[in-house]
């Protein structure tokens, strides 16, 4: 992970990118935001429900997932995109192989906010 200091422009090789516990790729990672990427994640029946207290949005470049918060479940299907604010609790499912990028804020990847739920 790298992020902007000083103002500075930066920029996060392939080779650099961190991987996280639940399968995350770490990119790129401002002060205020953090880009991850899910790359062919295998289907599955989803995690233990998570609140987070950073907010995510994200976006589907392949596969299938349902993503459930409460009484809600959305389908999330190649080019769509989403939004979590951050507090509320909620858990995806993947139903086919996904691949998709998320940014979140204040980044994920700091502070151990995106260590997995237990």
């Amino acid at each position: 992970m790298t992020e902007t200091e000083n103002g500075r422009v930066s920029k996060v090789e392939a080779a650099d990118v961190g991987a996280g516990q639940m399968g995350q790729r770490y990119l790129a990672a401002g002060a205020r935001i953090g880009m991850r990427l899910w790359a062919a994640q295998p289907p599955s029946e989803g995690k233990p429900e998570a609140a987070r207290e950073y907010e995510t949005v994200g976006y589907v470049v392949t596969g299938r997932a349902r993503l459930r918060a409460g009484d809600r479940t959305l389908e999330l299907g190649p080019g769509d995109s989403w939004v979590v604010p951050a507090g509320v609790s909620h858990t995806y499912e993947i139903v086919e192989a996904f691949t998709a990028v998320e940014a979140t804020s204040p980044p994920a990847q700091q502070a151990g906010r995106d260590a997995p739920p237990g």
